[in-house]
């Protein structure tokens, strides 16, 4: 195991008053558009068909102002542990929660968009030291996106997902971890993908709740479930992604309304949290409002809209199509994400699928919709990830 080095510092979240308070009296300042002319009576998934209902805005905006606290999440923050260092000359923030188990297994967790750290934070407890003494326990680390959160933002292009992965390895072994497990959705999972093909000898294996197939597969020999997902798949990219698009083309341009606006950051993110959840109407059926304005106010603070949204920019359709992951992998499609990729098509690119899963519940954020099933998957799926590296 690589041997730990200094070149790691503690850090500490706190806001000034001052920002908190400027936020308040700029959400009490807000200017909003008339109410959207599809309005339904809730409940009814129809109502978000031209975005985020103005009556649902309103609402978390008054709960945002009035009611959130933020020092209860920066005091979870900093109670995991929070540490920066600097990789490449720009500086990565991370999560790092030590197991007291000693046969605790290191693992990475990446977080996607529009998400954070805030993925992770109902899980990063329950992974280091569970209640079952029968689970495996890790020693958890969770990163920053470049431009997200705490990490510092690049000045320059070239932090693609490949270049992240590069970092992730170099973090990882600056903590003494040079063989780790990953996890990831969303961008995670894809940096996940790439961690596992570029860099094996430092993998253990991976768990991913997004799987990216290579390029010009057919669905002969789909079962109609699966030609389902795919048609899923072509009407989402075709019809609903235009956010993705955006941020690929124009990062820049929208990046001033969700750095200059809380109530269009909200409105920018919330959305998101309302489409790709497991939900008949809002997010907050599964999510807290709390732990979606954890998410929000940690871009607002970070000032981080636009260099989130960058990695768009940078990554959009970058995977590269020969890549192939040969390391133990686990799959798990939620049946609400926006993308569920048929197993003949991910066992093209990950040529060792251990454990496959389906459950019956949860969309793309699972640990923040389903945590409890979300731990106890990847608890079982880094089992038989790691029982099949030995």
């Amino acid at each position: 195991m690589t041997r730990p080095t200094s070149d790691v510092q503690a850090f500490e979240a706190h806001a000034t008053d001052a920002e908190l308070d400027d936020l308040r009296a700029r959400l009490a300042a807000a200017r909003l558009p008339e109410a959207e002319t599809v309005y339904r009576a809730e409940p009814d998934p129809r109502r978000w068909d031209q975005g985020v209902p103005l009556a649902d805005l309103v609402e978390v905006v008054n709960y945002w102002r009035t009611g959130y606290n933020w020092r209860s999440f920066e005091e979870r923050l900093n109670r995991i542990g929070q540490f920066r260092t600097t990789i490449d000359d720009l500086g990565i923030h991370f999560l790092h929660r030590r197991s007291p188990r000693a046969d605790a297994t290191p693992l990475l967790l990446t977080h996607g968009w529009p998400d954070s750290v805030a993925r992770f934070i109902d899980v990063v407890d329950e992974l280091a030291d569970p209640r079952n003494a029968d689970a495996p326990a890790f020693h958890v680390v969770v990163p920053s996106l470049p431009g997200f959160g705490y990490s510092d933002k690049p000045a320059t292009t070239g932090w693609g997902t490949e270049k992240i992965a590069a970092a992730w390895v170099e973090l990882m072994g600056r903590l003494g971890y040079s063989k780790f497990a990953a996890h990831g959705g969303d961008w995670g999972g894809n940096i996940t993908t790439v961690l596992a093909g570029r860099f094996p000898a430092h993998i253990l294996g991976i768990h991913t709740t997004f799987a990216e197939a290579p390029p010009g597969l057919t669905t002969a020999g789909l079962t109609a479930v699966e030609r389902k997902w795919t048609e899923e798949t072509h009407h989402f990219w075709r019809h609903r992604a235009a956010y993705a698009k955006q941020q690929a083309t124009r990062p820049q341009t929208i990046g001033y309304s969700l750095v200059d606006s809380p109530v269009g950051l909200l409105a920018w993110i919330l959305d998101k949290f309302a489409e790709w959840s497991d939900t008949e109407d809002s997010p907050f059926e599964r999510i807290s409002r709390d732990r979606v304005l954890d998410d929000v106010t940690l871009y607002w603070l970070t000032r981080s809209g636009a260099s989130a949204a960058r990695i768009y920019y940078e990554s959009h359709n970058s995977l590269d199509p020969e890549l192939r992951v040969d390391v133990p992998s686990a799959l798990t499609m939620y049946p609400r994400d926006v993308e569920k990729c048929p197993r003949p098509w991910a066992q093209e690119r990950y040529r060792q699928i251990v454990r496959w899963r389906l459950p019956e519940a949860g969309g793309h954020f699972p640990s923040l919709e389903v945590p409890e099933y979300f731990v106890k998957d990847l608890q079982e799926g880094l089992a038989a990830v790691l029982a099949a590296n030995r």
